[in-house]
């Protein structure tokens, strides 16, 4: 194991955790980054804050140095360093200074690579004109924060979370901001009725939100600004567009060797981030991992499962006798945890969302929503937690969140995916033990809540009507006024099962608002008014956020009525159908 050489090809995340890690673990082994850029390990999640002065210095993202790297580590880096080719059969790396022209070749003994992602960019018409960038690097935001001096109205293709960071911080710097995404939703990593709430608030922050939205080309204006030609026929006149629909796997390298890819052009791994040659490692965005819950391949260009992956990798490589058996653990696969900040709220996600689930074909689960405050209501600041959990029908295994809020979003998120991995259940949700002070949270933390909706859901306490099943079946987002009217009065004309809607609110919420054909009888006088149901129909229970439907459902079970309770009230019915107007048929 003396003196045994290890090359790794990329910093950042990956490249560079693994090689501290086996410094840790190894003293004696040689170990050299190569790093085709000027920076071996900078925080590339804080460039949208940079362009957008929350962080002002730019050293302040630089998370270690070369210079760090040899005096505290020992480890030596070649900075502006291009590796063009591996020759596995002679373990060796051709090399070339970037800054001299110079090529060398280096022998390896173990080969570790964390090549990134770059940014994808559409195969559009002009769109290598001057004012169009995308965001990767630290010199792509200086490019950015010099352009800003002349930007007035800038135009960000994508609407994923670098997408909606970048949108966010142009705006705090005085830019009109036009977000366009391809799709009918902004954050994939959300389900659509989720994903309404983000959009409703860029909106109320000035954010001009555009969706099903496609660029057809891109010209320069006669005064150098640039118009965004839509496939739709519009146009906007802009100064500049940031490129922000994706990464893809840097795996030429990879390829060129003749490594094993997988169906999304990321190299293959096995549980040790051990490629098809035994002495390759890959780590990072430029790998393939397992998703935990499906099993399915996929890429997760996120730092901390890179952070893990260099970890991991680094231990196979030092071996047993050196790292110790309990170090050779095995990769479990990713679930997306991850957390986003737009304009003062927290949008998070862990396991599978539901388009996910739809799409393997899994259909042994169910949904709960729920809109809970962050602490309880009777301390000041109480803001809601709008949250969605999946599960296993057949288990209560947890499948996935989605939450939304203004605060306590990310420790909720954090909680429900540590039980994720451990392969935890609804009901376990319910008996965490979690911390509480009234400034903190609840006795009933909004994850104790999922987790008993859920559970009393599965015990039959409450069977759950999907929103969906009311709305034609399944989801439908009309594309004007007057569709959307129609498809509603087609769907109440519709008696679906004769089902009956009762609206346990008081008189004057229910005035408000409130679903057309519902009847009206608050829950505390509902016992004294069950003559007035029918128990040869259905009935469909709602309420504000779907705590007072629940008791309501007990109430008629228990009095011999077939109930469902519609699960998260009219606060999730109101954002899956946000252009439907309730008062219109009430």
């Amino acid at each position: 194991m003396t003196q045994k050489r290890i090359l790794i090809v990329g910093g950042v995340a990956g490249g560079a955790t693994c090689a501290a890690r086996i410094r840790r673990l190894c003293e004696k082994c040689e170990i050299i980054i190569f790093e085709m850029g000027s920076y071996v390990s900078f925080a590339n999640c804080g460039l949208p804050y940079f362009i957008g002065d929350v962080i002002v210095e730019e050293e302040k993202l630089l998370v270690a140095t070369p210079e760090l790297f040899k005096n505290r580590f020992n480890i030596q880096v070649c900075t502006d360093t291009e590796v063009l080719s591996i020759d596995k059969a002679n373990k060796t790396l051709d090399v070339r200074d970037l800054a001299t022209g110079q090529n060398r070749v280096e022998r390896y003994d173990a080969l570790v690579l964390s090549t990134g992602a770059s940014a994808v960019w559409p195969d559009i018409d002009g769109i290598n004109l001057p004012g169009i960038y995308a965001l990767r690097t630290i010199p792509d935001s200086r490019q950015i924060r010099a352009a800003l001096e002349n930007m007035t109205r800038a135009v960000v293709m994508g609407a994923g979370y670098l997408g909606l960071e970048l949108a966010e911080n142009l705006s705090k710097r005085g830019v009109k901001v036009t977000v366009l995404q391809s799709s009918n939703q902004v954050m994939q990593t959300l389900d659509q009725e989720m994903a309404a709430f983000v959009a409703k608030h860029l909106e109320q922050h000035g954010i001009d939100c555009r969706l099903n939205s496609n660029v057809s080309s891109f010209q320069q204006n006669p005064d150098q600004t640039l118009s965004v030609n839509l496939v739709s026929g519009q146009q906007i006149t802009t100064e500049a567009v940031m490129i922000s629909i994706g990464v893809k796997p840097r795996a030429q390298l990879a390829a060129q060797a003749g490594l094993e890819l997988g169906q999304h052009g990321g190299i293959r791994v096995n549980e040790t981030m051990q490629t098809s040659d035994p002495d390759i490692w890959a780590v990072g965005d430029v790998v393939e991992v397992r998703n935990f819950i499906t099993n399915e391949w996929l890429i997760c260009p996120l730092a901390g499962p890179a952070n893990r992956q260099g970890r991991l990798a680094a231990a196979h490589i030092v071996g047993k006798d050196v790292a110790g058996e309990t170090a050779l653990m095995s990769y479990r696969g990713v679930q997306g945890t991850s957390v986003c900040g737009i304009f003062g709220l927290t949008v998070a996600t862990t396991g599978v969302n539901e388009k996910a689930l739809k799409a393997a074909d899994f259909t042994h689960y169910e949904k709960v929503y729920l809109h809970p405050g962050n602490h309880v209501g009777y301390y000041p600041g109480a803001k809601p937690i709008h949250i969605k959990l999946l599960y296993d029908t057949r288990n209560g295994k947890v499948l996935g969140a989605q939450a939304l809020g203004e605060s306590g979003v990310a420790r909720r998120i954090d909680v429900i995916s540590a039980f994720i991995q451990m392969g935890a259940t609804v009901y376990d949700l319910e008996e965490a033990e979690l911390c509480y002070a009234p400034q903190f949270g609840a006795t009933k933390d909004p994850v104790n809540l999922a987790g008993m909706i859920a559970a009393n859901h599965l015990r039959g306490d409450h069977p759950l009507a999907r929103w969906e099943e009311l709305l034609d079946t399944h989801v439908r987002v009309a594309e004007n006024h007057d569709e959307a009217q129609q498809l509603l009065a087609l769907i109440l004309d519709d008696p679906f099962a004769q089902a009956q809607i009762v609206d346990v609110r008081t008189a004057a919420e229910f005035q408000q608002k409130h679903i057309p054909q519902a009847v009206n009888i608050p829950l505390d006088s509902l016992r004294d008014r069950l003559q007035e149901l029918s128990r040869e129909r259905e009935i469909w229970v709602v309420c504000g956020v779907g705590q007072r439907a629940y008791n309501a459902t007990r109430i008629l079970q228990q009095n011999g009525f077939r109930v469902r309770n519609l699960s998260g009230g009219m606060q999730t019915f109101v954002t899956l159908q946000p252009q439907i107007d309730t008062d219109a048929h009430g």
